[in-house]
């Protein structure tokens, strides 16, 4: 069917003019698809999932797209009879009436077949149009931007309207068949069985936590939480340097990269520096007190050692932002651009109280704290890869005779508890019987210094919350000068929670 002219009230350029460019668009498909709805209503259902009123280019086949949809959503059948009661009666369509227009839509229709087709040409004309506005926009704004906006603002509005154009709408999403996802859970398994370790996740480098979690499980939450003191960014930044270190990947026919094991690591810290980071790496690799590399009490071989793991650890694939007070929407765009540029199989946060909400500033730190922690939720199943956010506890800790962190001592929402796929805690007894040491000398004395024995160098790892394994205790050595934490000697210690 011929397509009728949308440019006959433009004037011709005169010379020397530049010529008039269209937006991207194709009529002939757009009438396709709705000829294909109107003879065949079953064809709504195929383009209903991806494709919008606004996707189409003419303003008279988005109305038409809208009341088919109402039409048909409501259980009666659209046809060129039924839809013209709907539309404005007045309007010339190239010498046509809207029933003739209609009418002649549904006479030279497409088959139902190439709907699907015909629709994603539509989507992703309008996808190119809508790119071209976000162009403009980008240009016209850098122009005339209010002196508040400052440019990286700009940037990173412009990734957030760029990413949601590529998400909104996407025809490859919906249902899958039950046998698909079968063969998936199956590839996961025969990846297991193969794989080092025998683990469906990315081993953390800790032997008896991947026995008890199966190692970090892709597009899972997983919520590291204790008091101050206690070694979670220890804990953190051990578990990233064992992925990181472990990384080796193969190219692939298409000569995209596939991480084979280990992995590419994302660090957010918002609360230390990529130098106090890497003096923790150092300290856990050399075996020197990182209080001694900080203040340079260290011997000449101690430096040459120092030196010589800088050298080695230079090409770790272990990526820091140290950016305070980030709020959620940016760590996204970080996340994803990433992603994007060099991979990433593992993201860390220390710590969800640091970050902030998309919006401005909200006195409801709770509904900030659930916002958060639904992005992280979020952005851990688009990327396909396992978050381990940090986080403080409440001090009602510091109140209980048992110091021992529950649930409910997760600070600021239980959207943190409700969002996660794993918690953990990470509790030292030595840490809080240093504090109660008794005058030396006394009975009470050398039972403080049985218990300081005891607990010296130990650490409890508490799974407190895991959807797929289960919950209890693994017991870890932690070496604070190096601040390292390691298996402990001996195999396997792991204690189910008590009834």
């Amino acid at each position: 069917m011929a397509a009728f002219d949308s440019n006959v009230l433009k004037l011709a350029p005169d010379a020397g003019t530049p010529a008039y460019r269209t937006a991207p668009h194709n009529i002939e498909a757009e009438q396709g698809v709705l000829g294909a709805m109107l003879v065949n209503n079953d064809a709504f259902y195929r383009v209903s999932d991806f494709l919008k009123p606004d996707h189409f280019f003419e303003p008279i086949h988005q109305t038409i797209f809208e009341t088919i949809s109402a039409i048909v959503r409501a259980g009666k059948i659209a046809t060129p009879v039924t839809l013209k009661t709907f539309l404005p009666t007045d309007t010339d369509l190239g010498g046509m009436t809207v029933g003739q227009y209609l009418a002649r839509l549904a006479a030279e229709a497409t088959t139902i077949i190439n709907a699907q087709d015909y629709g994603r040409t539509i989507y992703e004309l309008a996808i190119r149009r809508q790119l071209i506005g976000v162009g403009e926009d980008m240009v016209n704004v850098a122009y005339d931007a209010p002196v508040d906006f400052a440019p990286r603002a700009q940037i990173e509005d412009a990734e957030r309207r760029l990413y949601e154009l590529a998400e909104a709408g996407r025809y490859d999403g919906g249902f899958q068949r039950f046998s698909q996802a079968m063969t998936t859970a199956l590839d996961m398994a025969a990846n297991a069985y193969q794989r080092e370790g025998k683990l469906s996740g990315i081993s953390t480098g800790l032997r008896d936590l991947d026995a008890r979690m199966g190692g970090l499980q892709r597009s899972d939450l997983l919520v590291l939480a204790g008091r101050p003191g206690m070694g979670k960014t220890s804990l953190a930044t051990n578990i990233a340097y064992n992925i990181a270190a472990a990384y080796q990947s193969e190219v692939q026919p298409d000569g995209s990269m596939k991480t084979i094991n280990g992995g590419v690591v994302g660090f957010f810290s918002c609360e230390m520096s990529a130098e106090q980071l890497a003096t923790r790496i150092l300290a856990e690799q050399t075996e020197i007190s990182s209080s001694a590399i900080r203040r340079g009490g260290i011997t000449q071989s101690e430096f040459d050692k120092i030196r010589d793991y800088t050298i080695k650890l230079q090409n770790l694939p272990l990526y820091v932002d140290e950016t305070g007070g980030l709020s959620i929407s940016q760590l996204t765009a970080r996340a994803r651009r990433l992603k994007r540029q060099k991979g990433l199989d593992v993201i860390m946060v220390d710590y969800i109280q640091l970050l902030q909400g998309s919006g401005k500033r909200s006195d409801n730190r709770v509904q900030e704290v659930t916002e958060i922690t639904t992005s992280l939720k979020a952005l851990a199943k688009e990327l396909n890869c396992p978050v381990v956010a940090l986080s403080q506890l409440s001090r009602q800790v510091e109140n209980r005779e048992d110091k021992h962190p529950q649930l409910s001592d997760l600070r600021e929402s239980g959207s943190i508890e409700q969002d996660a796929d794993v918690v953990v805690f990470v509790y030292r007894e030595e840490y809080y019987l240093q504090a109660k040491e008794p005058r030396t000398g006394t009975p009470e004395h050398e039972k403080w210094q049985l218990d300081m024995d005891l607990a010296h160098g130990k650490a409890e790892v508490i799974i407190a919350k895991q959807r797929h394994g289960p919950t209890g205790t693994v017991d870890l050595q932690f070496e604070g000068q190096f601040t390292r934490f390691s298996d402990l000697a001996g195999g396997s210690q792991f204690r189910a929670p008590e009834e």
